[in-house]
């Protein structure tokens, strides 16, 4: 066994109480923050059959078109028909009171899209600070794709709603869990250079 692999097995006490001690300042920093839900939905994307077309290939043009929706999800043109909608009670303040740089970025971390691969599904997650404005948010959101998508795509492309607002049990964010191990995995380390470094050189009288 090498030096510095004894070393580390000698103070593996002391790198571990380090791990946790970065573990629970992480926790601890993360509750500091305040907490968002989560509500998921999906909208399916159908491109129309088309004379010769394969349904493979159907798959892959409303994989595109989902990808292209998922980008048109970030602009202020969809921003601006989402505030429009007065049946979907969910507050606007927190983008209303912020220029339009930060405006635009706050929308980007609020609402998000992907697409579902194989499938046509365009997955739509969004976050708030409790779960009756994170599903109001979702549902004007969604309907706002659902409805009016076409305006993005034209013609041959039919958007449809497979899955209402699903609502995380827990604040989905900050993700204190995963802090919590991040936190673990940085003393570890962080501890293991330290002991790999100055022990090895009993610096410290071992």
């Amino acid at each position: 066994m090498s030096h510095v692999s004894h070393t580390l097995l000698k103070n593996a006490r002391l790198i571990f109480t380090w791990g946790i001690i970065f573990a629970l300042a992480a926790g601890g920093i993360s509750l500091l923050f305040p907490k968002q839900y989560a509500a998921e939905s999906q909208v399916l994307v159908i491109s129309r059959d088309r004379s010769g077309v394969d349904p493979y290939t159907q798959v892959k043009s409303a994989e595109r078109i989902g990808e292209n929706l998922a980008q048109v999800m970030k602009t202020t043109d969809f921003y601006n028909k989402v505030m429009e909608l007065t049946v979907y009670p969910f507050n606007k303040d927190r983008w209303l009171k912020l220029s339009e740089r930060g405006q635009r970025k706050r929308w980007k971390q609020d609402v998000q899209a992907g697409v579902v691969y194989g499938t046509g599904l365009l997955d739509i997650t969004v976050y708030s600070f409790s779960k009756d404005d994170a599903r109001a948010l979702s549902d004007a959101v969604t309907q706002t794709v659902a409805s009016r998508g076409w305006e993005y795509l034209g013609g041959d492309v039919a958007l449809k709603v497979v899955n209402d607002p699903l609502i995380s049990r827990w604040p989905a964010r900050p993700d204190i869990g995963l802090n919590i191990i991040i936190g673990l995995a940085a003393g570890v380390l962080l501890s293991a250079l330290w002991v790999a470094r100055y022990k090895k050189h009993s610096v410290f009288g071992t």
